[in-house]
């Protein structure tokens, strides 16, 4: 589970609770049903007005993605992967990789590793490998964009709905004491507004960017030692070329100990 989202909305909504609390407010304000069906309905409305139906439909997709932690292979693990490949490709040959295949999980990286095997030229490869990381940007700049989309649309209809609720209120100007309960209610519209589009809707947009971006840093460290491989590179220069892909911090970690040596 991706624990950060989970924390995050847990702190969202205790930050509206305590605050309400704090200034006096009656946080059973917020058990307004209108303020909900205008923020949340009106929300998907939009998008549906926005994007094409089978874009939409990626949205529970995109939405189980933020709370399920993907299970990539890790670029210390990769590395070590290509450096072991690497020692049975100068042993045995190319060809002698065919039979590591079925151990390789992820469908990007056995692709590539079959094309090498394959015989493929090196250019017809990293162009068919650019080729599939750039469609996968692609979908992934429009699953976030749905989300950013809707950052932008729900405070507007939090403005929406405060109107709605204050033309309701002017009808009670005769009666104080509703007015200020009609009043109070309609700005619960702008609240949910601004919090679901800036609490949710924009933060989840960066964190798929995020996301991606990491799945397209592993991808590209998965290209490199395939062209390395295909190259016939030793495992020490392929060791080398793939350690620009992993932070300073952690390659330090990757160093053998004294007493390792």
């Amino acid at each position: 589970m991706e624990k950060s989202t989970v924390i995050g909305i847990v702190l969202g909504i205790l930050s509206i609770l305590v605050g309400m609390a704090l200034k006096g407010a009656s946080p059973a304000a917020l058990i307004n049903p209108a303020a909900f069906i205008i923020i949340i309905v009106g929300t998907a409305a939009s998008l549906f007005n926005a994007f094409p139906l089978e874009q939409i439909k990626n949205f529970p997709i995109l939405f189980k993605k933020l709370f399920k932690q993907e299970e990539r292979i890790a670029k210390p693990e990769l590395l070590r992967l290509f450096v072991d490949l690497s020692q049975v490709a100068r042993r045995e040959g190319i060809l002698a990789l065919e039979s590591k295949l079925e151990d390789i999980k992820d469908p990007f990286l056995k692709n590539g590793m079959s094309m090498v095997i394959d015989g493929m030229d090196v250019d017809f490869v990293r162009d068919v490998l650019d080729a599939d990381i750039e469609a996968m940007e692609e979908r992934h700049r429009g699953g976030a964009l749905i989300f950013s989309q809707a950052g932008m649309y729900a405070p507007t209809l939090g403005v929406l709905g405060a109107v709605i609720g204050l033309i309701a209120a002017l009808g009670s100007l005769d009666d104080i004491e509703k007015l200020g309960h009609s009043i109070a209610a309609a700005f619960v519209a702008t609240l949910l507004g601004i919090f679901t589009g800036y609490v949710l809707w924009h933060p989840f947009a960066t964190k798929l960017k995020l996301m991606s971006k990491e799945e397209v840093e592993v991808k590209r460290m998965m290209v490199e030692g395939i062209l390395s491989l295909q190259a016939g590179d030793s495992p020490m220069a392929i060791e080398s070329k793939l350690l620009v892909f992993i932070p300073q911090k952690v390659r330090e970690l990757l160093k053998p100990k004294p007493e390792d040596k």
